[in-house]
């Protein structure tokens, strides 16, 4: 895992949750894991395309659009 549970439920506190069920945090943390990843692996596939071992801002702005 890459974000911490602690982290996912401090993401939701700040979104405005007063009350967070173990399993919603799990399920955030799981979801918000995936999608970083996703990213990550799409910016990383750019920037082998362009021939660069660099990954650019550039790079993680296609990768989430």
């Amino acid at each position: 895992m890459f974000i911490t549970e602690t982290t996912a439920r401090r993401i939701l506190r700040e979104a405005g949750a007063s009350r967070i069920s173990d399993e919603a945090a799990l399920e955030f943390q799981k979801f918000i894991n995936k999608s970083a990843y996703d990213v990550a692996n799409k910016a990383v596939q750019l920037a082998k395309h362009a021939k660069r071992k660099t990954i650019a801002q550039s790079d993680i702005k296609l990768a989430v659009h």
